[in-house]
């Protein structure tokens, strides 16, 4: 029996190789002579760059740079030296996890730590650099990034503007005569929202980062300000290119100051791991994410290892901290099992992950064995026929 154990992460939890195992746990208490492959996965939030500096064989390399409200933090990003490759996660130096939630201010969280990081990787001699998009503390286009590459942010007087968002709707002018020279620079994201309107960044996003409605509305102005800015000076315009309104409208930044490329982070991760080759050659595939829901659908980790696995006929379990019950998700998973089997509190839930997703592995290979045993089918064969 060839098993692929290859989940997302459990956010705020488990990593995904904690995740997977977890999974390995469980399952091996009732299948031990199993053949387990462990792959965890990533898209293109966080995780993205443990995922790729493992199956690259990478390092990690530390340097200082700014918060989401400008503190110096020691962050780091992962370094392939044979392929000259720098990977880095937005998150790290402007995601969420480095604010507390009394200190979350959308008006003036910013992506200026990221530029630090991509300026970092530039000047170490990257050839490409793959950013990460998820989990942002930001809501700014960008702009803070910009700003750590060279770029100056003017108002009508010509005076330099803080680049925070609280600013960004007195901003008339770009100027980037002393922007540093960027190598190929690859943005890695699978949300396909764009940068303004009901599906932009400000709505959908930045609630779940501090703001109220006023300051929803005060968001949405001050991107469509520094989409019609960047489109007079810099000749470009990416507001409605999905996916530039990933992670607080650093998509829209990436295209419009660096000159990046939109490509799906999951599809970056499966082709490091070889993920299509491997669910090909197994029985079956386990995946899962701490949250199966309508944002699954459009694109997560889960469903693209989902998908593989239905082009190759193989059948899919799924596991989730909790599951979503009315958006299709029995269109990709042959099952899914959230994994918490007793009441508890989420906080205590969350602590306590491993320990529930390991039982719910357990639970679910115990099922497995009992269909086998009912159907009187060897497990490759009761696998095949599924």
């Amino acid at each position: 029996m060839k098993v692929l154990v290859a989940p997302d992460k459990f956010k705020g939890s488990l990593s995904a190789l904690a995740a997977a195992n977890a999974i390995a746990r469980g399952w091996r208490q009732v299948f031990p002579d199993a053949e387990l492959r462990l792959a965890p996965i990533a898209d293109g939030g966080e995780g993205f760059a443990e995922v790729l500096c493992h199956a690259a064989g990478g390092e990690w390399i530390s340097c200082r740079a700014h918060d989401p409200l400008g503190r110096e933090v020691d962050a780091r990003f992962a370094w392939v030296a044979e392929q000259r490759l720098a990977i880095i996660e937005m998150s790290e130096a402007s995601g969420m996890w480095r604010l507390k939630p009394e200190e979350r201010d959308p008006l003036r969280a910013n992506t200026f730590g990221t530029g630090q990081l991509i300026r970092a990787a530039a000047e170490r001699g990257a050839q490409k650099i793959l950013v990460g998009l998820g989990g942002s503390a930001t809501t700014d286009g960008g702009i803070g990034m910009a700003v750590a590459l060279g770029y100056e942010t003017l108002t009508s007087d010509g005076e330099e503007l803080e680049p925070i968002p609280g600013n960004l709707a007195s901003l008339t002018r770009l100027q980037f005569d002393e922007v540093i020279d960027l190598p190929e620079i690859v943005a890695a994201c699978d949300v396909q929202n764009p940068l303004l309107g009901p599906r932009g960044t400000a709505h959908i996003f930045s609630p779940q980062k501090g703001a109220d409605e006023r300051t929803v509305t005060t968001l949405e102005i001050a991107m469509e300000s520094l989409a019609d800015v960047v489109k007079s000076d810099l000749g470009c315009d990416f507001r409605d290119v999905p996916g530039a309104g990933a992670a607080g409208g650093i998509g829209f930044g990436l295209m419009s100051f660096c000159g990046a490329k939109m490509q799906s982070g999951f599809d970056l991760v499966a082709e490091a791991l070889q993920l299509e080759e491997a669910i090909a050659a197994c029985d079956l595939v386990i995946t899962g994410e701490g949250r199966l829901d309508g944002q699954t659908l459009e694109g997560k980790g889960p469903a693209g290892v989902a998908a593989l696995a239905q082009q190759h006929g193989k059948p899919v379990l799924a596991f989730a901290g909790s599951a979503a019950t009315d958006v299709g998700l029995a269109r990709l998973f042959d099952a899914v099992h959230p994994i918490v089997d007793e009441p508890v509190a989420l906080d205590e839930a969350m602590r306590r992950a491993a320990e529930f997703l390991e039982r719910a592995a357990r639970r679910a290979a115990s099922g497995v064995r009992l269909g086998w045993n009912l159907a009187g089918a060897t497990p490759a064969a009761a696998l095949e026929s599924k």
